[in-house]
């Protein structure tokens, strides 16, 4: 049974869910879907170790008491199925979801940077370990190294901590004066600030990157340099994340322009196609509390209602102060660049070394001649480290967006409900 609605939102992160609140009260048909098992996003991701913030529970409450939002869970995205139109799929079924208007809340995701030993058994993403703990993964006793950049560091080790983790290193690749820098700043957003000493940590060092994991058959340690200096830690697991990515695969298959690696949209969280907004991390990173007030400017527009989305700019702006500020401090040394060997694996579905790539002029050349990208994560986790690596602009997405069953894409041959 396809399926119409008013107002389709995509993404039940703190965006999503203050998009689906603020649209609400105009008793427009809603429909908000995620592909997690219940709303939060990753930043409030649940699981059996997970402890959600009063706000995630709130917001949750609320949503379950609109009459008016209908929410899928565990539903994912496959592809265009018409104009405003689009084909999706469970568990269960697929089907098609015709609309109105859409907001895009599709959030980011990590940017990992090759380095030799990354693909070892042991090693993940910061987040990526973040979410598996909160899913139930057992980390007590394990000796903990994390690296990259940005406060993403600092929550994953106060997650692992929190179940038993031996956290040895932080390592912050941005230098003590950005990091100094950005931390005499946070009185600005007192919540910010307190939770600042809440997520401190004695064994976080500045000024200190990743060189190479170590071991042979899984993670035996992490060389690292600091300082200058190189120093090698023992360790059972390495978490890196070097930031985040806006993930804008939709947006732009749905014909919304960019603005640099971001959703471009204008004061009213409206991209550069008509009926269609786009709010969080999608349109640029900058936290919970930006997404949360684009979130709700997004839902109030989309309904039309200009006078209370206008209400909310000035605390956009606030924030956005704050997510300037947090990108500059946290901006990636060029030295980044040079972490991969000639025989470092980049492109790790198709096994494609970092020397099979460094001689090409743009990524349709890169691919055609190794198959970089044509695996299964179709170049969402290689595509956005050539960008950062060599300056690629990565292709437009081509559906299916995610794997899908033979019979949901039967689905695209139906005519969509009108």
């Amino acid at each position: 049974m396809n399926e119409t609605t008013d107002l389709l939102i995509i993404g039940a992160g703190p965006a999503g869910m203050a998009a689906a609140l603020a649209a609400a009260n105009s008793g427009t048909r809603i429909v908000l879907l995620d592909d997690n098992p219940l709303p939060g996003g990753q930043i409030w991701r649940d699981g059996p170790q997970a402890h959600l913030p009063a706000e995630a529970r709130r917001l949750r409450n609320a949503l379950q008491a609109c009459a008016n939002v209908r929410c899928h869970a565990g539903t994912r995205v496959i592809a265009c199925a018409a104009d405003k139109t689009l084909l999706v799929e469970d568990a269960e079924r697929g089907w098609q979801i015709t609309y109105e208007r859409l907001i895009l809340c599709t959030g980011a995701r990590e940017l990992l940077l090759p380095f030799p030993g990354w693909t070892l058994p042991g090693v993940t993403a910061a987040g990526g370990l973040q979410a598996l703990i909160k899913s139930g993964l057992p980390v007590r006793g394990e000796r903990l190294v994390i690296a990259g950049s940005g406060p993403l560091l600092l929550a994953c080790a106060a997650t692992a901590k929190h179940q038993g983790a031996q956290v040895l290193r932080i390592a912050e690749q941005a230098s003590r004066g950005a990091v100094a820098g950005f931390a005499a700043q946070l009185p600005r957003w007192p919540g910010k600030f307190l939770q600042s000493f809440s997520l401190f940590d004695p064994h976080y060092r500045t000024g200190t990157h990743v060189l190479e994991a170590l071991g042979r058959e899984r993670l035996e340690g992490v060389r690292l340099l600091h300082q200058g200096q190189t120093l090698e830690l023992a360790c059972d697991r390495l978490a890196c994340g070097f930031g985040l990515i806006p993930n804008t695969q939709l947006g732009q298959a749905l014909g919304c322009g960019l603005e640099g690696q971001a959703l471009a949209v204008d004061a009213w969280q409206a991209t550069t196609r008509r009926d269609h907004y786009a709010a969080g991390e999608c349109t640029g990173f900058g936290g919970s509390e930006l997404a949360l007030v684009e979130g709700a400017i997004a839902g109030h527009s989309a309904v039309g209602n200009n006078v209370a989305a206008q209400r909310l700019w000035p605390r956009r702006a606030r924030w956005q102060g704050f997510a300037r500020a947090l990108n500059k401090a946290f901006a990636l040394n060029a030295r980044l660049k040079t972490l991969a060997r000639d025989d470092t694996l980049v492109c790790r579905c198709e096994d494609v070394p970092y020397g099979e790539l460094a001689g090409h002029q743009n990524w349709r050349a890169a691919k055609l001649a190794s198959r970089c990208g044509m695996g299964a994560c179709q170049g969402r986790v290689c595509g956005a480290a050539l960008e950062h690596l060599f300056g690629w602009t990565s292709p437009t997405p081509r559906p299916p967006f995610s794997p899908a069953r033979i019979e949901t894409l039967l689905h695209l041959e139906e005519p969509p409900t009108t």
